[in-house]
């Protein structure tokens, strides 16, 4: 059933206005995975609070780096989580950088591999892995800093399909052995089904609240999702509370910083607000169990940022 909450519960509550006037510092470093011998760079926006707080984690898609989406990374910090942004080698912008115009598409259907689906899903528990012991480091910057028992997953595009693999999401072979248990709700910026085998079968199981956002012209030239792969996810999500916004000419643009190749549409200012207000809603309510929050969230709290054309359905508990 749809969820309900009286909106006197969320009085007071707003998702966008950031609990510090400080900019929240950035921290560059290199997880190693020795297993893989991998070398990971990572980008960590920090709170000011230097108390334990959520962390929440962001993969980027295709072509990519840690350094995109900041407009996120920066605004979760300024709210009071340690938000970690993975570049994924293989799939970033090494694919692209430096190559003559003619070889870049190719270049980066490439990358769009099984092999790299595979790099990314292993490169999360590896993070996870180091940040734990950076946690525990008296001498480092990190120190005590995270409470990882409370960890988000997000990312956008090839990002998305990283955080639904290790955030609950059924394969035909193996089951979920892409799970990452320590994760404890997800959002997913443009995501997408599975190219083999059925949705209900894929989304089914899944045990923890996700977060959905896309766009009614939400298309990737890479991967060929169209609309329709997207919206498919959410309706074959049970048993956990979930959530989706369908933002109105949105492209597959609008969850990024910039405008991208073969844009369309304008860049609507508010798709961003749109995003920030909602992801931050959503982490508040599922990683730091904010009561307001959650009454804003299921409550009448979106309508107050989304355009008239925009959708949102949400089941909550």
């Amino acid at each position: 059933m749809l969820a309900k909450a009286g909106a006197a519960v969320a009085v007071g509550y707003d998702p966008l206005v950031a609990s510090t006037t400080a900019a929240p510092k950035t921290l560059d470093l290199t997880v190693h995975d020795a297993a893989r011998n991998r070398d990971l760079p990572i980008r960590i926006y920090l709170p000011t609070n230097a108390a334990p707080v959520p962390v929440v984690l962001f993969s980027h898609g295709l072509g990519g780096n840690r350094e995109g989406s900041k407009f996120l990374g920066e605004h979760w910090a300024a709210r009071g989580y340690v938000a970690v942004f993975l570049q994924h080698p293989g799939s970033d912008d090494s694919v692209w950088k430096g190559k003559p115009a003619a070889e870049l598409m190719p270049a980066m259907n490439r990358a769009a591999s099984l092999e790299n689906f595979k790099l990314r899903v292993a490169d999360v528990p590896a993070v996870l892995d180091q940040l734990e012991i950076w946690n525990a480091d008296k001498a480092h910057p990190l120190a005590g800093r995270m409470n990882l028992k409370k960890v988000g997953m997000s990312g956008h595009s090839f990002g998305a399909v990283t955080a639904e693999a290790v955030s609950g999401e059924m394969f035909p072979l193996g089951g979920q052995k892409f799970t990452e248990a320590r994760i404890t709700a997800a959002i997913a910026f443009s995501p997408s089904s599975p190219k083999a085998g059925s949705a209900a079968k894929a989304f089914g199981s899944v045990k923890i609240p996700w977060l959905l956002m896309t766009g009614t012209k939400d298309v990737a030239p890479i991967g060929k999702e169209d609309v329709k792969s997207r919206l498919a996810v959410y309706p074959n999500l049970k048993g956990a509370p979930k959530y989706e916004v369908v933002l109105n000419n949105a492209e597959h643009s609008a969850f990024t910083d910039r405008a991208l190749p073969g844009d369309k549409e304008p860049r609507n200012p508010n798709h961003h607000r749109v995003i920030l207000a909602l992801s931050m809603a959503f982490w508040d309510a599922y990683l730091k169990g904010d009561v307001a929050a959650k009454a804003w969230l299921d409550g009448n709290g979106p309508r107050t940022v989304l355009e008239a054309e925009d959708a949102w359905q949400a089941v909550g508990k």
